[in-house]
């Protein structure tokens, strides 16, 4: 057989990712507000788009749907399967990201009561007043993003209030706080605001000076450098007047400071040192604002059956239509090619778009009905509930790639009686039980060690060595190191730092 060059023909099926394509998985990543924003921007693009008069009826699903009702009117061709299960040339199976699932949590223990409150400083007082104490975990709590300020402090205030009353008033005083951790309003002013007693609020502003970093909370810049003096164990009776005069530094006076604080030379040169080591702005290296608002995109509601109703919040979804009788108006002034043409195409990407959109939020019901099933001990119980959990464990579960499942998953949040939290929350890593058998979530162990500091003595402060041993006993095979991970993570400090703060707190 003789070797030379020829031509074949041959017929192949392809999926190819379209521009339309790559727009509808890219849609599953975005949250409700930010798909609202898109279709804003798509209303002035496409003339034959148009925001309809009534609402849609919000889609509801519940975690006891056959496997067969989940199944969508639109997978049925090749494209459609390809965006719901995401098997795109692009699609990789993507980790969860482990510094995502460690910010601290209330708890949240317990059986359902009703909904958390969002803990915002405007609120704060007539919530307060009507809970009487210390409210749940907050939409503010669960935003994306650094750390600010008020995140930062709220962390620790579990782990050093009395009371459910203090922690309450500490933290409607840390949401007062400006970018560089200074409280302008007056004890009166709050105790006014919160109908306590001043006693009641001063209790709780020296719980919120004790926090880290030291000197927020402070009302003045020499009240700010005294709570950090008092910390460095310097604040004897000649630093006191060199912070209280404050103003003659400013004015380089330091003849007569020296004279006021009866030091020699040597003496005033190191208190000089020690003022300006410490920080007058102790909160501006933290974020200056507080994390925003997040308008949950996912609703969850217990039903009277004891199961679970999940429905997307509509309030954030416009619904779309394609303007028909514009459309006819336009066909019937398209004369040339390139118009119909032109026309032709609006119509198939307000039609693409329709339906794009509607797989999208079918594709999030499923997998929120998923997590609601696969977690439904944390919804009714709390975060000791709370299962090891991966996105590939959904993906199967629900006959989807990974990858869309954590598509699905990125920027989006539940609305549940127990409060707001992000949809990757409800991924965590798991930990071996005692013996090796079963797993529990590491926010399942992360609340286990707060109940175990938060219940010790003052008297008998816990080592992590003890609280590997009473972990043990609660089923969790756990190292000391791991013990001490999560226990940082939570923001509670080293058995040594606890023992002094209970110490300083008994001599108040």
């Amino acid at each position: 057989m003789a070797l030379g060059p020829r031509l074949d023909l041959r017929q192949s099926q392809s999926l190819v990712m379209t521009p339309q394509l790559q727009q509808a998985i890219k849609l599953l990543a975005l949250s409700n507000l930010e798909v609202e924003t898109f279709i804003g921007e798509a209303l002035d693009a496409n003339p034959l788009l148009d925001v309809g008069a009534e609402p849609a009826p919000p889609p509801v699903e519940t975690v006891e749907m056959p496997e067969e009702a989940r199944r969508t009117t639109l997978e049925g061709s090749p494209v459609d399967q390809l965006i719901g299960e995401g098997r795109a040339s692009d699609d990789r199976p993507l980790d969860i990201d482990a510094g995502s699932l460690d910010r601290d949590r209330d708890t949240g223990d317990g059986e359902l009561t009703g909904n958390s409150t969002s803990g915002t400083a405007d609120n704060w007082a007539s919530e307060f007043r009507m809970a009487g104490g210390e409210a749940g975990p907050g939409i503010e709590d669960h935003a994306g993003g650094a750390a600010s300020l008020a995140e930062h402090l709220q962390a620790q205030v579990g782990s050093e209030a009395f009371n459910p009353v203090e922690a309450g008033i500490a933290r409607y005083i840390i949401g007062l706080l400006d970018d560089a951790g200074y409280l302008h309003a007056s004890l009166a002013e709050l105790a006014a605001d919160l109908g306590v007693s001043e006693d009641a609020v001063e209790d709780a502003l020296i719980l919120v000076q004790s926090l880290d970093p030291t000197g927020v909370g402070a009302r003045s810049l020499s009240e700010c450098i005294a709570l950090q003096a008092r910390e460095a164990d310097r604040y004897d009776p000649c630093m006191a007047r060199l912070i209280d005069n404050l103003d003659l530094v400013a004015k380089g006076e330091l003849a007569r400071l020296k004279r006021m604080c009866g030091v020699d030379d040597e003496d005033f040169a190191d208190m000089l040192a020690e003022l300006r080591s410490y920080d007058p702005k102790p909160g501006a290296r933290f974020g200056g604002e507080a994390s925003g608002a997040v308008t949950p995109d996912i609703l969850v509601t217990p039903r009277s059956d004891g199961g679970w109703d999940i429905a997307l919040n509509q309030a954030t979804l416009p619904r779309l239509i394609v303007n028909r009788g514009y459309y006819v108006e336009l066909k019937g002034t398209c004369e040339d090619k390139t118009s119909r043409a032109w026309l032709s195409e609006k119509l198939a990407d307000a039609n693409w778009l329709i339906k794009a959109l509607d797989q999208r939020q079918k594709t999030i019901l499923k997998v929120a009905s998923e997590l609601v099933k696969q977690q439904d001990g944390f919804f009714r119980h709390g975060v000791s509930q709370l299962k090891p959990l991966t996105l590939r464990a959904v993906a199967e579960a629900i006959g989807m790639h990974e990858s869309t499942v954590s598509r699905v998953t990125s920027n989006k949040f539940l609305n549940c009686p127990r409060g707001t939290y992000e949809l990757k929350y409800f991924f965590s890593s798991g930990v071996s039980g005692a013996g090796g058998e079963g797993a529990a979530s590491a926010e399942a162990v992360k609340a286990a060690i707060k109940q175990l500091i938060d219940a010790e003595d003052p008297k008998a402060i816990l080592s992590d060595d003890a609280l590997v041993e009473l972990l043990n006993g609660k089923g969790f095979a756990l190292a000391r190191r791991t013990v001490a991970k999560y226990r940082e993570a939570i923001g509670l400090g080293s058995s040594v730092q606890r023992r002094r703060q209970k110490a300083l707190a008994a001599a108040r």
